[in-house]
């Protein structure tokens, strides 16, 4: 077996971090006069910022309103950001097996690390700005041996990877999205993590 290298997702799947970046929304709308729906932003979490952004900006305005909200993050949005259930837990099962943990985020790689500096959440790389199949070149980049999100999309970043993809029912996408999208294991939340990765490592040594 291949080193073991952990990829994880950040938002809502180690970190909830759904008020900093409601709070973000509400003073991009106060800044700009854009009104921005922040729950309605908050509960689909995962595509990149300027998807969400495009709902309501008229394109030529898009850009400047992501760049914005960027420099409004750091104020607003790391305090309330929570780790969620089993998130410190989950890393140090990687730790405790010599494993790496990655993060693969479609966040810039410097406002995650903000998140996991904040919380105390150490890791060994970042690799921000990436969506989806994009974030399989990271993965293998890094030699990543499993992948854990909480979207469709990370299940599709695991297998563009040709790792296994673990899902985590903590964000938008139902348990029924994620098995369908090819997840190896869904997981109630992180607190799963370590007892699932005790056995998909023992799976692999048997093979």
């Amino acid at each position: 077996m291949s080193a073991l290298t952990v990829g994880f997702d950040l938002d809502m799947t180690l970190v909830d971090s759904r008020p900093g970046i409601a709070a973000t929304h509400r003073a991009l709308t106060a800044r700009t006069g854009v009104y921005v729906d922040a729950d309605a932003a908050v509960s689909r979490l995962g595509p990149p910022l300027r998807v969400e952004i495009a709902r309501w900006f008229p394109p030529e305005q898009v850009d400047s309103a992501v760049v914005t909200f960027r420099e409004l993050y750091p104020e607003y949005a790391i305090t309330p950001t929570a780790p969620l259930p089993g998130a410190a837990e989950a890393i140090a099962a990687v730790r405790a097996r010599g494993g790496r943990v990655l993060v693969v985020t479609s966040k810039l790689g410097a406002l995650a690390r903000l998140h996991l500096d904040h919380l105390g959440l150490a890791v060994d790389e970042v690799v921000g700005d990436l969506f989806a199949e994009e974030k399989a070149t990271a993965l293998r980049a890094h030699g990543a041996t499993h992948y854990v999100g909480d979207h469709v999309a990370d299940m599709v970043a695991a297998h563009a990877a040709g790792v296994p993809g673990i899902a985590v029912a903590t964000g938008p996408c139902s348990r029924e999205e994620l098995a369908a999208a090819g997840a190896e294991l869904v997981l109630d939340d992180l607190t799963e993590f370590p007892g699932a990765l005790e056995g998909l490592v023992r799976l692999a040594l048997t093979e």
